[in-house]
């Protein structure tokens, strides 16, 4: 079962920014995390059946892109 804070950062990371350091300044103010700190916790959370049930389609979506990142850092 995910915490209520795993299920914000959730959500924080489906939403839309506009303009530069806005995602950032959302992490601190609404989660009290460095943005560092959120983004170990939501690449966890990427690993987690729980996470996949809550939402689908934003998790399937960050694994591919971190699976593209890891094949085009590593060949």
């Amino acid at each position: 079962m995910l915490t209520d804070r795993e299920r914000a950062v959730l959500a924080l990371e489906g939403r839309t920014f506009r303009g530069p350091g806005a995602k950032e300044r959302a992490i601190r103010e609404e989660l009290g995390m460095s943005p560092t700190r959120y983004f170990q916790v939501l690449n966890a959370l990427l690993d987690r059946e729980e996470a996949l049930a809550h939402a689908p389609v934003l998790v399937n979506r960050l694994r591919r892109v971190r699976e593209a990142r890891r094949r085009h850092l590593h060949g």
